[in-house]
């Protein structure tokens, strides 16, 4: 499979190692000081491009490479909530194909059906109330994390008493999120179900940008032979 990077940073550099070593040709890489690459004949000729960058810049690379007929996998967060309608009109009705997560880990896909499923039950327990904690390096842009919010969702469409999430909020109705920047953290998440006679703890850590990396490159042979709006739930059926 042909691939083209888009941002070269940590995370692009750790993909590119992870891609060669499964048998994929990187034929582009773009990073701030080429965009006019993205015109090239090079980037056109990939199958996939993945795509790790900013949240001021990601929509912008995503109409870029589909403009050359490229597929997109992307792992940048920040950008949802701006331009989400956008890019759900560009993949259900003009043709386009993004597959985005928050996080690409297989075991943050596992701990994600978990909390779906932990949720489920809560409902038989009114007693316990439900808070996500979020730690990762001091460079990270946005907060909560992508990954937060994705598990704080999780918990709202599958617990009747809440309604939404909140970042530093506790209310009646709403799951609390909470950010920590520390150090060059990878990643943890945690999730907690308090009551007064005990709580339930569940906990994903990473241990370096590994798994991130990997995920992505899974997704891009999966993109390759799939298209539209395209997410980690399709990818593993849990």
């Amino acid at each position: 499979m042909k691939i083209a990077l888009i941002g070269y940073g940590k995370m692009g550099k750790m993909i590119e190692q992870i891609a060669l070593s499964r048998g994929h040709e990187i034929v582009s890489i773009i990073d701030v000081n080429n965009q006019h690459d993205f015109e090239s004949e090079a980037f056109a000729s990939a199958d996939v491009a993945i795509e790790f960058t900013a949240p001021h810049v990601a929509y912008g690379n995503y109409l870029k490479a589909w403009k050359a007929g490229v597929k997109v996998v992307s792992g940048s967060t920040g950008w949802l909530k701006e331009h989400g309608d956008e890019v759900r009109k560009a993949c259900e009705q003009d043709g386009k194909t993004l597959f985005w997560a928050s996080n690409f880990s297989v075991g943050v896909a596992i701990f994600s059906a978990v909390n779906k499923y932990l949720a489920k039950i809560m409902n038989r327990f009114p007693q316990y109330d439900p808070n996500i904690e979020e730690t990762h390096h001091v460079h990270k842009l946005d907060a909560p994390s992508g990954t937060a919010i994705t598990l704080a969702e999780g918990i709202v469409d599958n617990l009747d008493r809440k309604e939404r999430w909140g970042l530093h909020e506790t209310a009646e109705k709403t799951v609390r999120v909470d950010d920590i920047r520390r150090g060059e953290v990878p990643g943890i998440h945690s999730i907690t179900w308090d009551s007064e006679a005990d709580f339930i703890k569940i906990t994903h850590s990473a241990y370096s940008r590994q798994g991130f990396a990997l995920g992505a490159v899974l997704a891009a042979e999966y993109t390759s032979e799939h298209q539209g709006l395209l997410s980690v739930d399709d990818m593993f059926k849990f």
